[in-house]
């Protein structure tokens, strides 16, 4: 019985990838037969078998536990990258704008003091000629410049 019920499907398989093939008799109607008539102008139709949805074909298949975990792993990882991104933003903007507040306190303290005491190798204090002075608050303009824009 199993056999005969195989040979059958086999036998309704191949008959489905046979030709369709139209045409219009003498009094204007259209037919459809898998023999074509003699004479007579034939359009064939081909049709396709009907495709079996494989997991590897089908678009929509269901993801396994596994993968959807994959991509969950995956999705965290890229937010806590992005998150660490955003923190050492900050914290750089956060450093930049110390460097700018150091940098012009410098800056107003050498415009304003009226004398620049330094230190020399002894470790004594001393104070700054003019040149110095200048070329120090050239360097603290720079910085300003630097950190401040």
């Amino acid at each position: 019985m199993k056999y005969c019920l195989a040979l059958c499907l086999l036998l309704i398989s191949t008959s489905s990838h046979a030709e369709v093939n139209k045409w219009m008799d003498a009094e204007g109607k259209v037919h459809y037969s898998d023999m074509p008539p003699a004479d007579t102008k034939v359009t064939t139709i081909s049709r396709k078998p009907p495709e079996i949805l494989t997991p590897a074909s089908s678009a929509a298949a269901p993801k396994t536990l596994a993968e959807r975990e994959v991509e969950w792993k995956k999705s965290q990882k890229a937010k806590e990258e992005a998150a660490q991104k955003v923190a050492q933003e900050q914290e750089a903007a956060s450093i930049k704008q110390k460097n700018c507040e150091n940098a012009r306190n410098n800056l107003s303290i050498l415009e304003n003091s009226p004398a620049l005491l330094t230190y020399n190798e002894k470790g004594e204090r001393i104070i700054a000629d003019d040149a110095t002075r200048k070329q120090r608050t050239e360097e603290t303009r720079q910085a300003v410049s630097t950190y401040c824009n």
